[in-house]
């Protein structure tokens, strides 16, 4: 064997054991094809490996004898990497996006907030409401409550309540999440 090519066997190995990582005595073979071989000791399996041209690769290490398989490793792992990849893809991220009213807001600010919770919601993103108490508004908690609570009632088809309105500090907060 060519220096380069062991320098190859020792240096890909990531979340498997590889070719001389191995350090048992003896290994359960699973040829390149999948057929077993059959308990072998670990040098003729690795010395089967490199006349395949191929990595011998632990795919079960706990198991007695360990179980290790005849594969192109590079390859597994490139394909593993483009699985993951596409699994990332196919993935959607839910965000949390904040908007936030008064307790003395007006009616057009209102109908304008809704319209973004409303927007927020169809995007499929969670939406946090608060309402930020001033000064001595915060003796008054159960306006701003009453703001949450019908921003709840008039987004009720879109969303669920996913947290109802809790006082925490001097805000007051609730959580819709899509349907």
């Amino acid at each position: 064997m060519s220096p380069d090519y062991l320098r190859r066997w020792n240096t890909i190995s990531k979340d498997h054991l590889v070719n001389e990582e191995i350090r048992v005595r003896e290994v359960r073979l699973i040829g390149a094809d999948g057929e077993q071989l059959g308990i072998k000791p670990t040098r003729e399996a690795l010395q089967i490996a490199a006349d395949a041209n191929l990595d011998l690769v632990s795919v079960a290490p706990n198991a007695k004898p360990p179980v290790c398989r005849i594969m192109d490793y590079g390859k597994y792992r490139y394909e593993m990497q483009k699985k993951e990849k596409e699994a990332r893809k196919n993935q959607k991220v839910v965000d949390i996006k904040e908007v936030r009213f008064s307790a003395s807001i007006e009616e057009h600010d209102f109908q304008t907030k809704l319209r973004n919770v409303v927007k927020f919601l169809k995007d499929g993103d969670k939406v946090k409401c608060s309402v930020r108490f001033r000064g001595r508004e915060i003796t008054h908690a159960q306006i701003g409550q009453k703001v949450l609570e019908r921003v709840a009632a008039e987004a009720e088809s879109l969303s669920n309540v996913e947290r109802k309105p809790k006082l925490e500090g001097r805000s007051m907060i609730m959580i819709l999440s899509p349907k």
